[in-house]
């Protein structure tokens, strides 16, 4: 006869605080009624409706991002227990306790689990992830794509921009200007579309320039956390030979695009 699971009465949390950008962090801990079913957000949730740490001192509420809760906004990024993920999807059951919360140290510190990810959105604009249309007149339906390409462009359109690949990358801090993974991705989506490919070569000659693919150090750590399994490195790989063809295209002046 299988043993009856004693449940844990409550949850022993630690987190990584910081009161605004210029201030110190510190630790804080917290003891978080247990419940069946709980994830990351839900505990925060509770520390918030009672904000009393693990000493019996009320302390202030703490503060982080979120939105969806289904793991498609990317809003929730934070490490928990040494890993960047999303704290939506973090099952309290499946982590070892205590449960370390921090904030993800690529960006910039706002409050507490709270960052600022302005970066991966002007790295997309660098790199102009997105399909030009003026808006002046019907465009109609579009041009038609093979369902192959269609299957693994849409596996690369389910980035949500949540940072975490650039969290991973040891190749992404405050000595390098290198964009990361996921806007490189983004490269590879938008040149695959019919539309998308007329502006292929300036958004390859953005991957060119300062802190684009070249510096990539292929560590791999991207592909290793992404929690939408996007085959990043795949990406990197296919644009490292894209940016070489339009290298030799710009040496021997070709107008071509494709």
């Amino acid at each position: 006869m299988e043993a009856t699971k004693t449940k844990q009465e409550t949850i022993t949390i630690i987190v990584t605080r910081q009161n605004d950008p210029s201030s110190a962090p510190y630790e804080e801990t917290f003891h978080v009624p247990y419940r069946e079913n709980m994830n990351v957000i839900s505990a925060l949730m509770e520390i918030r409706r009672n904000p009393v740490n693990a000493e019996g001192k009320e302390t202030t509420p703490i503060y982080w991002d979120m939105n969806c809760l289904e793991e498609v906004c990317g809003a929730c990024s934070m490490v928990i227990n040494g890993t960047p993920r999303q704290s939506c999807a973090a099952l309290i059951d499946k982590l070892e306790q205590p449960i370390r919360l921090e904030p993800m140290a690529t960006f910039p510190i706002i409050r507490d689990l709270a960052v600022d990810r302005s970066q991966m959105f002007d790295s997309l604009k660098k790199v102009k992830a997105w399909v030009p249309i003026d808006g002046t007149y019907d465009l109609g339906p579009g041009p038609r794509m093979p369902e192959k390409k269609r299957q693994w462009a849409y596996e690369l359109s389910k980035c949500m921009t949540c940072g975490v690949c650039l969290e991973a990358c040891p190749n992404v801090n405050d000595k390098s200007d290198f964009i990361g993974p996921a806007p490189i991705s983004q490269v590879r989506l938008f040149n695959s579309h019919p539309t998308g490919a007329m502006n292929k070569a300036e958004r390859l000659e953005a991957l060119m320039g300062e802190g684009g693919i070249g510096s990539c150090g292929n560590s791999q750590n991207c592909v290793q956390v992404c929690p939408k399994g996007i085959p990043l490195t795949t990406s990197i790989a296919e644009l490292n030979r894209a940016t070489n063809i339009q290298s030799f295209k710009n040496f021997f002046g070709s107008d071509t695009n494709y």
